[in-house]
């Protein structure tokens, strides 16, 4: 290769490399949620830099939570997008559980989440559910268990006295299906849930009854 060429090729190589930083320094590192405007599939739409502050980033209410979950002695605190608006787009988020003595959180699943969990304080029997098998465990404090997404799993507090852990889950506002307000706590009809799960009709309607279901 002739010198004049390879002058040339190195001219816009570092031409590339310029423009390339200087595109890489001018991209913000970060995109803080503007929640008065749409969610999208890529997450919410950035709010002016000009307007983003501190508190974007911050989240000061990890204490026990109120929504609780009735009746099952847990309380649930969330840490997602729309209290943190930092975390947009970032791809996860945060929980935090207080059980209350024998306080349980029910068969339920995350179908755009996995979840990683940290065990605080206490002793819980942890487990999912996949077609061919449970995985179950008892886990104490400094355990962490990984629940893989779309799958049913659950917790129970089977220590003494009141239980907390952390979560940390794949999506910046995951969502979270419980089975028994799938079943019970909608307008599906008892004839449906007692042909497809063969329980007694008695007991679908005490479940209806305590789930608020209709039907």
């Amino acid at each position: 290769m002739r010198a004049s060429e390879a002058q040339k090729i190195l001219r816009v190589i570092l031409c590339f490399e310029v423009d390339y930083t200087s595109y890489a320094t001018s991209v913000n590192d970060f995109c803080v949620a503007d929640l008065q405007l749409p969610n999208t599939p890529s997450g919410y739409p950035c709010k002016s830099e000009t307007n983003v502050t501190a508190d974007d980033f911050v989240f000061s209410g990890f204490v026990p939570g109120s929504t609780i979950l009735d009746p099952f002695n847990v309380t649930l605190t969330t840490a997602f997008v729309t209290s943190l608006p930092g975390l947009n787009r970032l791809g996860f988020s945060a929980a935090k559980g207080d059980f209350g003595i024998n306080g349980t959180v029910p068969m339920h699943f995350h179908p755009d989440a996995t979840e990683l969990l940290i065990i605080v304080e206490s002793q819980l029997t942890a487990g999912f559910i996949t077609p061919a098998k449970v995985y179950l465990k008892i886990v104490k404090h400094g355990d962490i268990v990984v629940f893989p997404k779309g799958l049913l799993h659950f917790l129970v507090n089977t220590g003494v006295g009141k239980a907390v852990i952390f979560a940390a889950l794949s999506s910046t506002n995951p969502t979270m299906q419980i089975l028994d307000y799938l079943l019970f706590g909608n307008d599906l009809s008892t004839s449906i849930i007692a042909n497809t799960t063969l329980l007694e009709v008695s007991q679908i309607m005490k479940l209806k009854a305590q789930f608020d279901g209709r039907g």
